[in-house]
């Protein structure tokens, strides 16, 4: 399951996701928002946040002008790793040494194309493990 949310500054670029993972059969729910009137960017970034906290096996992705908000946002929630990506390398990268499971964009900063290969990265990379799992476990261990 992906859970996917924005804010009104992101909701061209949540259109262009959702469908690119439509087209691939993934399982998405959309959990808003669904229109350009100004919206509180935290009600929507800890709505995803708590799915993927509730569900280790899924993923999420946030989306608002920066990703700054999103990000911060969705890390307040225990269990999350949210990284903000603005390549595809950091896309990889989050997935495969961090072990992230929301992934931000900032709508503003990154163009729909790009967006499109960092997500593609992020749902596509596994988390390597090994030295890296211990660095995860620091920070778990630390929020708890």
């Amino acid at each position: 399951m992906i859970y996917i949310a924005c804010d009104h500054g992101g909701l061209e670029l949540k259109k262009a996701i959702k469908d690119k993972l439509a087209g691939r059969g993934e399982d998405v729910t959309d959990l808003g928002t669904d229109g350009e009137a100004s919206v509180d960017y935290p009600d929507f970034g800890y709505a995803v946040a708590k799915k993927v906290a509730q569900d280790p096996s899924s993923k999420g992705i946030v989306i608002c002008k920066t990703g700054v908000g999103m990000s911060i946002c969705a890390n307040k929630v225990k269990g999350i790793r949210c990284a903000l990506c603005t390549s595809v390398d950091m896309g990889r990268l989050c997935r495969e040494h961090n072990n992230a499971n929301v992934l931000a964009l900032g709508a503003g900063n990154t163009d729909i194309g790009t967006a499109l290969e960092i997500t593609e990265a992020f749902l596509n990379t596994e988390f390597a493990g090994g030295r890296h799992a211990a660095r995860v476990d620091k920070i778990m261990k630390y929020e708890a």
